[in-house]
């Protein structure tokens, strides 16, 4: 047995041990400007058989303890009643809740970046454990990137002009808006081809759009691609044929 530092420290009390633990099923958490519900599992182990298990997302810095007035606190839906609790054997079980994250009511732009998972387990012998953060998780706002070239067809040799805009769900007012500041791939695939290779970076403006040329070379797709940050997942445009002539 490992005993507590404190009420709320990470704690093993019996043989009860916690195996993983899965947020949404190993993705980060991406979120337009609708509701979205994911998943939480955790699998512990225990001679008499797992009972119950809980979850919270929190943020704050190492060591603070999550439940002690944390920078953020996010709780399952209906996190008073039991997890679901699929058992695989006599010791071992999978449990599950479910959170529910809204930006019509409590979420906002603010929310999204990097969260520590805590989970707490139960046993059938009252046997327990605590983890303030057995792993991590990203809170993401869904982003959007769109790619026009033009003119279409032109002569080869000629300047192309490529044009986008990189935009992303603002939880604060249910709409997108431009992702500023931000660098952006253009990327070619020649006709014919599956592979798109980088031409040149450029930064999106103070709306988020995007524009560059090109010299025309020859008949492909052109698009953006944008790597994604910790708050923001990455996101290709689709891409637009020329027809180099």
């Amino acid at each position: 047995m490992t005993a507590s530092n404190g009420a709320y420290a990470d704690e093993t009390v019996g043989d009860i041990q916690i195996t993983g633990v899965a947020v949404n099923g190993g993705k980060s958490i991406v979120v337009d400007t609708a509701d979205k519900t994911i998943t939480v599992s955790a699998t512990a182990t225990d001679p008499s058989g797992i009972w119950d298990a809980d979850f919270y997302l929190w943020r704050g810095p190492g060591g603070t303890d999550p439940h002690d007035n944390p920078d953020g606190y996010i709780l399952p839906n209906e996190d008073t009643t039991p997890a679901d609790c699929v058992a695989s054997s006599s010791t071992t079980s999978t449990c599950t809740k479910t959170f529910t994250f809204e930006p019509d009511w409590w979420l906002t732009s603010a929310d999204a970046g990097t969260w520590k998972v805590g989970v707490q387990v139960w046993a059938n012998d009252d046997s327990r454990a605590e983890r303030w953060a057995y792993t991590t998780t990203r809170l993401q706002r869904h982003s959007k990137l769109t790619a026009n070239a033009s003119p279409e067809p032109i002569a080869k040799g000629k300047t192309l002009t490529i044009t986008g805009k990189l935009t992303r769900a603002n939880w604060d007012t249910l709409d997108y808006r431009g992702y500023t500041n931000q660098p952006v791939k253009l990327q070619f695939r020649k006709a014919g081809t599956t592979t798109y290779t980088t031409v040149k970076t450029a930064t999106t403006s103070s709306t988020g759009n995007l524009t560059t040329t090109v010299p025309a070379s020859e008949d492909g797709y052109w698009r953006w691609n944008f790597a994604g940050t910790s708050t923001t997942p990455a996101v290709n445009a689709t891409g637009d044929f020329v027809d180099v002539q």
